[in-house]
């Protein structure tokens, strides 16, 4: 838009309407090319009806007080330019300038607070808005007035949305009368809205738990039912993008997000950018979860689609699912960095508990930084096989159309791992399987440009470290098809590069997701979502495979036979049974994942002599017998490895018995009593009600009208 640097030059506009807004008017560029302003020049009997269209806007309503104001008679200026004033008024948004909500510094507008007549509706409702303009009467033309429009955004310093309708923080004049709702009926209802549940099904539910701290009432209900649409329409109008530049969209999220965020790192020419999200509900299923227990890691995603990979920790609930409870969004894996933010998050974790400990660690990704877990949790890592099994099998069903050269690749490849523990040379093996199979072009080139390169990496970590089960690696999985299911969305394909659109993402759609699928199963409701969760994952939908349904081929033990339990008619064949490299027909595992089938006719085998163990027991069995085979006999050595042996044997015995016991309290009774002395059973942990002091006969008195004082409580909390 072209600069006007005389006033003479901008048109008058009369609106015909009665009340009107910025938005009826056509807004000039005003001064020179260092400083200008948005100008409209108006009759000025129609300064009242701008300023009531002005205070009728639907996204933010609102009213305008007078910031500061100043006049000239007429006549006082001998000399004076076209754009000079009679009249001065700043305008500025009853809701601002000062912030009185939460987090808000009172802005250095003033140094005293005026009593204003028109303010918003109680002090603090004043929200620190940024909206204000000018309103000039001109001296030269008395009967025209130019309004200069600073800033027509109703939003705060830091650019969110501050009062009205899409504000969710919004305090109005009827804040008092809404009823109370805590934060989990809050999160219950932004998770349900977030999920695509109608409204009406969101009403009743929040009804429901309003109603458990204010009873029935009519007029709570209708309150209950402005919020349910107030907050719904919040979450379809809000926005991603906070601003143009993704970098800046970020900080502003950032800014306003403090508490769901761990460790924030802006990209500069030394730091590379870093961002770590945990929500205070993530928090708390961290620490409740991840306590002597197990932490998993889903790296790398989208590391070809995204601005910036994702890495997500996981733990593992009370159903063995992977539940993450923090994200990670950054280029670089270098040690110093990764350190940063996993000393952030422990830090975070010990504020709330600080004797809080992880027992180990499991990564998918072998260039992975395992010195900085070690060093930072202090614990033992575990590797995960279901990336590279994944990535295998996807890449031999996509390039590669016979169905037997299928199995026969994927079945090699599986011997070649299994082989790490038998001595076997794995890199001649290899070799070996690349000229076996040199027809499969496309699968070989993507073999060797991939995978050959790293392969000895990944060989060396399969040796060196214990391998994950599959039921965890099954629940690693199932958070990772989850995960790309709600990120790659074809509607928002092109804001993949957007940092700002994968945090909106995560923090709304998949965070909802998973707080209602605990919530659901804690607390026995929504039995659709409920029954949805318990069997999002491999391992739940085999166990529910009776063992009548597996028929196991016992001559050569090529494949087994699945029975479908929706189509009677419909049989699986899986091949090369007994292995986790086993190939299944079915519609989920042709896509590349470990389905039910597999799991459970491996749950099958595990009882046969005739198939070979797990690769996560062979990985273990090898780990005892060279802790066993290090000693010198007779040596102190010995004696630490039995030590080491006994503790582990210990707490594996039980583990498996908690797992196996249909009634915990048979676990319960059997554990050995452990009495202390009546006193320190009483007494243990109270402190003591007076400090004590050294004996002498003046003392005497103030102790025996201690004791009676004492005595005289203790008899008023038995009747109480």
């Amino acid at each position: 838009m072209d600069i006007i640097e005389s006033i003479l030059d901008i048109p008058v506009q009369d609106p015909k309407e009665e009340e009107f807004s910025s938005a009826d008017l056509n807004w000039t560029k005003f001064g020179n090319p260092e400083h200008h302003d948005d100008v409209a020049l108006i009759p000025y009997a129609r300064v009242d009806a701008f300023i009531i269209g002005e205070c009728s806007n639907v996204e933010c309503p609102t009213r305008f007080h007078i910031e500061r104001g100043r006049k000239r008679s007429k006549g006082s200026l001998k000399e004076y330019k076209n754009d000079e004033y009679l009249e001065y008024r700043l305008y500025w948004c009853s809701f601002g300038p000062e912030n009185y909500g939460e987090g808000g510094g009172i802005l250095p507008s003033r140094r005293y607070r005026l009593n204003t007549r028109n303010r918003a509706a109680r002090p603090q409702s004043m929200r620190g808005c940024t909206c204000h303009f000018v309103v000039k009467r001109l001296y030269a033309r008395p009967s025209l007035a130019l309004i200069i429009y600073n800033d027509r955004r109703h939003v705060n310093k830091s650019g969110f949305v501050c009062h009205g309708p899409l504000d969710r923080d919004a305090i109005g004049p009827g804040a008092k009368k809404i009823p109370y709702i805590c934060s989990e009926i809050q999160q219950q209802t932004m998770s349900m809205i977030y999920l695509g549940i109608p409204e009406e099904n969101v009403l009743e539910k929040h009804i429901e738990g309003i109603q458990r701290y204010c009873g029935s009432n009519a007029k709570v209900n209708s309150l209950a039912s402005q919020y349910v649409h107030k907050l719904g329409m919040i979450i379809k109008r809000s926005t991603h993008e906070l601003d143009l530049d993704d970098q800046a969209s970020i900080r502003m999220w950032v800014e306003r997000n403090k508490k769901s965020i761990f460790f924030y790192q802006d990209s500069s020419e030394a730091d590379p950018f870093i961002l770590g999200i945990q929500t205070e509900w993530q928090l708390q299923q961290m620490i409740r979860f991840g306590h002597r227990s197990i932490m998993a890691v889903d790296s790398t995603f989208g590391i070809k689609r995204l601005k910036y990979p994702l890495c997500t920790l996981l733990v593992f609930d009370s159903r063995q699912h992977a539940l993450p409870v923090a994200w990670i969004i950054t280029r670089s894996f270098a040690k110093p960095d990764v350190s940063k933010w996993m000393k952030a998050l422990l830090d975070r974790a010990r504020g709330i508990d600080i004797g809080w400990k992880v027992s180990g660690f499991l990564i998918d990704d072998a260039a992975a930084e395992i010195d900085s877990i070690r060093d930072v949790f202090c614990c033992p890592v575990l590797f995960s096989l279901w990336r590279v099994r994944r990535s295998w099998l996807r890449n031999i069903i996509k390039k590669s159309s016979n169905v037997e050269v299928q199995r026969e690749m994927f079945k090699r490849l599986g011997k070649i791992v299994y082989s790490i523990w038998s001595g076997v040379d794995s890199l001649v093996a290899l070799e070996e399987f690349t000229q076996d199979f040199v027809d499969q072009t496309s699968f070989i080139e993507y073999f060797k440009a991939l995978w050959m390169p790293k392969i000895e990496m990944w060989i060396d970590m399969m040796k060196t470290l214990p391998l994950a089960s599959q039921e965890a690696s099954g629940a690693i999985e199932a958070y990772h098809v989850k995960l790309k299911v709600k990120l790659y969305d074809d509607s928002h394909l092109g804001a993949l590069q957007r940092v700002d659109w994968l945090v909106h993402k995560l923090t709304t759609e998949l965070h909802s997701s998973y707080w209602l699928d605990r919530y659901a199963d804690e607390s026995d409701s929504f039995q659709n979502v409920k029954e949805e969760y318990i069997a999002s994952t491999s391992w739940h939908r085999a166990l529910r495979i009776p063992d009548t349904s597996v028929i196991l081929e016992d001559k050569n033990q090529l494949f087994a036979k699945v029975l479908s339990q929706k189509d009677s008619n419909l049989t699986h064949l899986v091949w090369n049974p007994g292995s986790e490299f086993a190939f299944c027909d079915c519609e989920w595992a042709m896509q590349g994942n470990l389905c039910k089938h597999i799991i459970k006719v491996n749950m099958i085998c595990k009882n046969h002599q005739a198939y070979q163990s797990s690769m996560s027991f062979q990985s273990f069995r090898e780990i005892l017998m060279n802790l066993w085979r290090k000693p010198m006999d007779d040596s102190v050595a010995l004696d630490q490895a039995v030590a080491w042996t006994h503790q582990m044997l210990d707490q594996i015995q039980k583990l498996v018995e908690l797992n196996s016991a249909n009634d915990i309290g048979s676990v319960v009774n059997n554990l050995p009593l452990k009495w202390v002395s009546k006193k320190g059973r009483t007494f243990v942990g109270r402190p003591s009600s007076a400090p004590s002091l050294p004996s002498s006969s003046k003392s005497k008195p103030l102790d025996a009208a201690a004791r009676k004082k004492n005595r005289k409580r203790k008899r008023l909390s038995r009747l109480r």
